[in-house]
């Protein structure tokens, strides 16, 4: 038998050195690769959470804010289809080159071509379960929790995936809303008057009385704006910040309001809401005591804000008064946590309410009521049992009864006049040059 050189021995030796160097060095890569296509899903999975769970006060602190982000932010949401396409074919990309790299990885390392239970255990499980946990469960709960500053980081790098990208989510975006048209023409329009009435249809005498009218509190609740339910500035009691300590006292014991506007100078202009409870402690203390120290800042909404809006608002700022504001800055009024829920559930009356305290009329027969002018239309429809929907196309812009009148009339109608508007006979029972008082309600059958 022939003997091998040994120098053949040594150069087949260095080519198998070599050949498992290079192997060792291309998996090392792969992994790397895997790592970092990981980070990238992580990212683009918790960028879908954080633009689309900023809520207006976030939106309105980046808006406030002078960070470099902020308006990029602000820029991807102007077309949240375009956005939402771009993450979606991203995040997509990037787990398909997951899959395909690890696979590849994996039947490098282990021999699964003969055994197919294995190869679907590491291929399919294993694989799947990663990019779940760490490509998107984990991503979105941190960005759930950061979502400012998340959606700050993301910005950028999503501003370029949208350019890049732009052809393919222009594509898709075109293809959604040719269906959301047709499916649109299909779905069938239900108005909440429809469900109002629905509710009508559906209720007999054996069903509670309470549950028909907060079923009709919440179909209406979406609707009704905050101008509607506010307390009138007439009708606030507030206290001015140079008010001496005792005075305040005076005015607090003599309300029996638990939160109280403070001003400065004009009712426009408020400073604060005082919370009473802070004053307990300080009862027994100097008439000079610096009670304006105390005072919390004010909330300030607009009068078209949406109550279902206020009341996800109250929850999460953990209040219960705000004070309305016209579209000139000015004070209308305020809203209370309490006049939102009794839109659902109605009055809410304690041991120290009167009945009518809040909605001062009186009902002389059965048909005929007598209203101060300044009731709410909201409240008079209630009280009357009345669609709040019926004055819809002519109060314009009052939310009051007497509002109402002056729209229907162009002016401040003389004391006993009658004005009608459908089976209603509205007359005036005090009525000056600035304002209608009394109104004497009759509803014709």
């Amino acid at each position: 038998m022939e003997d091998i050189d040994p120098d053949s021995y040594r150069d087949i030796f260095g080519l198998l050195i070599n050949t498992a160097g290079l192997l060792t060095s291309g998996t090392i890569i792969g992994f790397i690769t895997i790592l970092l296509l990981f980070i990238i899903s992580a990212l683009i999975s918790g960028s879908e959470v954080a633009f689309f769970s900023l809520n207006p006060a976030q939106l309105n602190n980046i808006r406030s804010k002078a960070s470099k982000a902020d308006p990029l932010i602000l820029k991807l949401l102007e077309r949240p289809k375009r956005l939402l396409a771009t993450i979606l074919i991203a995040n997509n990309f990037v787990n398909v080159a997951i899959i395909i790299l690890s696979s590849y990885l994996l039947r490098e390392l282990f021999i699964i071509n003969n055994n197919p239970l294995l190869s679907f255990l590491l291929e399919v499980v294993v694989i799947t379960v990663l990019i779940l946990l760490f490509g998107e469960i984990m991503p979105k709960i941190y960005a759930t929790q950061r979502t400012e500053n998340f959606a700050r980081f993301m910005a950028a790098p999503l501003l370029v995936l949208v350019k890049i990208l732009y052809p393919v989510s222009h594509f898709l975006v075109k293809s959604t809303s040719i269906i959301d048209k047709r499916m649109a023409k299909k779905s069938p329009n239900i108005s909440m008057s429809d469900l109002s009435e629905a509710i009508n249809i559906t209720s007999d005498k054996t069903s509670p009385g309470e549950e028909t009218k907060i079923l009709k509190g919440i179909v209406k609740f979406a609707d009704i704006e905050v101008s509607e339910v506010m307390k009138s500035r007439v009708d606030v009691t507030a206290v001015g910040s140079d008010t001496p300590f005792d005075e305040l006292v005076k005015v607090v014991i003599s309300s029996g309001y638990s939160r109280i506007p403070v001003y400065q100078e004009t009712f426009d202009r408020i400073v604060g809401i005082l919370y009473v409870k802070d004053l307990l402690p300080y009862l027994d203390g100097k008439k000079d005591f610096q009670w304006l120290d105390l005072v919390h800042q004010a909330f300030f909404v607009p009068e078209n804000k949406k109550i279902s809006d206020l009341l996800k608002e109250f929850q999460e700022r953990k209040i219960h008064l705000a004070v309305v504001v016209d579209e000139y800055g000015g004070t209308s009024g305020i809203v209370t946590l309490e006049d939102i829920i009794e839109e659902i559930i109605g009055e809410i009356t304690d041991e120290y309410d009167m009945p009518g305290d809040d909605i001062n009329y009186r009902k002389t027969n059965d048909n005929t009521y007598v209203f101060e002018g300044k009731t709410s239309l909201n409240d008079f429809c209630k009280i009357i049992g009345a669609e709040y929907r019926i004055f819809e196309e002519v109060k314009g812009e009052f939310d009051t009864l007497a509002g109402l009148i002056l729209e229907l009339t162009g002016e401040i109608p003389d004391k006993n006049t009658v004005i009608t508007y459908m089976n209603f006979d509205f007359k005036i029972l005090a009525a000056d040059s600035r304002r209608i008082s009394t109104i004497q309600v009759t509803i014709k059958e």
